[in-house]
């Protein structure tokens, strides 16, 4: 469950860090519904590619096209 959070601690942190740079950088909005959605898909991701502690917390099922 620690190795779970600590991945979402940092997996936040980093699409804080991604938003922020988009912001400067690229002259985009500030927003948190885009952070938020950004942390989600990145996520997502890493359940994907075996992140099992990250899937435990997030309650991350698997791909929607899986069956």
């Amino acid at each position: 469950m620690q190795q779970g959070l600590n991945s979402a601690v940092i997996l936040e942190a980093w699409a804080l860090w991604r938003h922020r740079n988009d912001c400067i950088f690229n002259k985009a909005a500030l927003s948190i519904e885009t952070a938020l959605t950004l942390a989600g898909e990145e996520s997502n991701m890493w359940c994907v590619a075996g992140a099992k502690a990250l899937s435990s917390v997030t309650g991350f099922r698997g791909r929607s096209d899986e069956v």
